[in-house]
């Protein structure tokens, strides 16, 4: 089955937030930024979703297993299309999000040290099962960032994610627009994949990891990227945390860690070109 991000776009339109973009100039350089992290649920996982509980007719019960965001846009899409959700998470899973993802209204289970962990524990429990990232359907949802970036900004040749499973950048890939695949140096699944030529289990350690904590890429997100134009790219922990510190101090953009993954790598150079960068999402507590 081949993502289809039109089908997907059309399926989920009355469902999620059309997010806005804003062009703004950093160090004398321009950037669009793509503001996903104003998504309903604050982040992008919310579309594939949606999409993939339409697109097999809203089964009454689905179950998951999420790190914090794709758990809770499972939470929310079952309860927006009035299905029940129950969402595993590791019991590393950081409380702002499980807080969330009980306010949606899913039941929610702690299972396991890791995400790996709370996958296994999730496909024991019955419900029809929701993929985080490597699925069709998922994948065509989360690709509707992007088309969204083509539509409303053409001058666009490149567009930077985060990748943890490869979700979203694989549907990003399908937009026809380069794609720079960034990830944290300990938390490196794509990457490795890339120089393995497969998926291959990598290490996970990193502020980030609760977002992009796959220890695995996806095989079907994997098989999307190796065949269009993409990049991997790696910045440091240092580096993705002084970048999210900077979007809230020059723009009050209050981000998570792994949104802003992307942002880091362009500040330093490294995703060439005129360029996107996706926010990804906004799941975190702020202390004083």
């Amino acid at each position: 089955m081949t993502p289809d991000v039109g089908a997907a776009a059309d399926r989920i339109r009355p469902h999620v937030r059309r997010t806005p973009l804003w062009r703004v100039e950093v160090d004398g350089r321009p950037l669009v930024l793509k503001l996903e992290h104003l998504q309903l649920t604050g982040s992008f996982k919310l579309r594939g979703a949606v999409n993939t509980l339409l697109a097999a007719g809203v089964p009454d019960r689905v179950v998951t297993a999420s790190g914090g965001n794709h758990g809770l846009g499972v939470a929310a899409a079952a309860h927006l299309l009035g299905s029940r959700a129950t969402v595993f998470v590791p019991v590393s899973a950081p409380e702002g999000k499980v807080r969330r993802i009980e306010a949606a209204g899913a039941r929610l289970v702690r299972a396991g040290a890791t995400y790996a962990e709370a996958v296994e524990a999730a496909r024991e429990a019955s419900g029809f099962y929701v993929e985080a990232y490597n699925d069709p359907c998922v994948i065509a949802g989360q690709g509707t960032v992007a088309a969204e970036v083509v539509e409303d900004a053409p001058e666009v040749d490149v567009i930077a994610v985060a990748v943890g499973g490869g979700g979203l950048a694989a549907g990003t890939a399908l937009s026809g627009r380069h794609v720079a695949a960034v990830e944290p140096e300990n938390c490196r699944a794509l990457h490795d994949a890339l120089a393995a030529g497969g998926p291959v289990d990598s290490v996970v350690d990193s502020v980030a990891s609760s977002a992009l904590g796959a220890s695995r890429v996806g095989t079907v997100p994997f098989e999307v990227l190796r065949a269009s134009s993409v990049s991997s790219v790696l910045v440091g922990d240092d580096e993705l945390l002084a970048a999210r510190d900077r979007l809230w101090e020059e723009f009050r953009l209050a981000v998570e860690p792994a949104a802003a993954v992307p942002f880091a790598a362009w500040l330093h150079g490294r995703v060439p070109g005129t360029v996107c960068v996706v926010l990804c999402g906004a799941n975190t507590d702020w202390t004083p």
